[in-house]
């Protein structure tokens, strides 16, 4: 049995929710600078060279790459061999955000209840999903989502006739009539399959894969190529500005489901999709 204190806990998840809000990952970054190197839209090129201005800006000066510091969701997987010692885990993780936005004076999103929407002053409480696994070790996925992309997201319980035409042209609709609002270039995630709650979950966790890592499976591989063509297609570009470069990646997850049913859900996220992971 291995212990960890909720201390030590709390200040991992503070360092890396100002991390993660100050420093765009470095595969988005990469993906934006391929896409600048691709693009012939003047005003698309201009906006990508603004973007990257700013990721480069954020980490120098230690202020926030959107001023939309997001609501923090984290994705925990607790080895069955470890032990929380001095406090919850739950707790300590929403103790590290509380920290990390007041230390890193990051903008406060987060409303008490849904009705009153009186700000809770430290953006807790985070939105957290535990995972029990094998082991002794204690992995906690972060990202901050901003509301900009995330009020873009839909879900769909299809009829299963739709069959794989229906899902993409789901994905497409959702993309389209996002437009510009979840400020793209984007990152579509899909999740299919499961039911309500997992398809959403999954499409969650899908924005969340490194751009540039395909699906394992080479058939969802292949459909994931196949709907970011698809969708650059669109010609909706940087910012709303046309191009080509609508989106960085699609990246699509599957589970089993009822004979009956065919979820789908779509999480975009933002040109600035903040993310860490946290290994203890």
């Amino acid at each position: 049995m291995r212990s960890i204190s909720a201390e030590t806990v709390a200040e991992a998840v503070c360092q890396a929710v100002i991390e993660i809000n100050t420093h765009l990952p470095g595969d988005i970054e990469m993906a934006m600078e391929q896409a600048l190197d691709r693009e012939t839209n003047p005003a698309a090129r201009r906006s990508l060279q603004i973007l990257l201005e700013n990721a480069r800006i954020a980490p120098q000066d230690q202020v926030p790459l959107c001023q939309d510091t997001g609501m923090v969701v984290a994705y925990v997987e607790v080895g069955q061999d470890v032990h929380i010692s001095g406090g919850s885990l739950e707790a300590a993780v929403n103790q590290g955000i509380h920290d990390g936005y007041l230390r890193g004076y990051l903008r406060k999103s987060i409303v008490q209840d849904p009705f009153n929407r009186v700000n809770t002053g430290d953006n807790t409480p985070a939105i957290i999903h535990f995972h029990l696994v094998e082991g002794e070790a204690l992995r906690i996925l972060l990202a901050a989502k901003g509301a900009g992309s995330e009020n873009m997201g839909q879900l769909a319980m299809l009829k299963p006739a739709a069959g794989i035409e229906g899902v993409k042209q789901f994905i497409l609709k959702v993309v389209r009539e996002a437009g510009s609002n979840p400020c793209p270039p984007i990152i579509v995630g899909v999740g299919v399959g499961g039911n309500m709650e997992k398809a959403a979950s999954m499409a969650k966790v899908a924005v969340l894969r490194p751009v540039g890592e395909p699906n394992s499976q080479p058939e969802l591989a292949r459909l994931e190529a196949g709907m970011l063509a698809a969708i650059n297609d669109l010609g909706i570009g940087v910012q709303g500005l046309g191009g080509a470069t609508t989106a960085l990646a699609v990246h699509i997850e599957t589970f089993a489901t009822h004979m009956a049913s065919l979820p789908v859900a779509v999480n975009l996220g933002c040109h600035s999709t903040r993310r860490t992971c946290i290994n203890l």
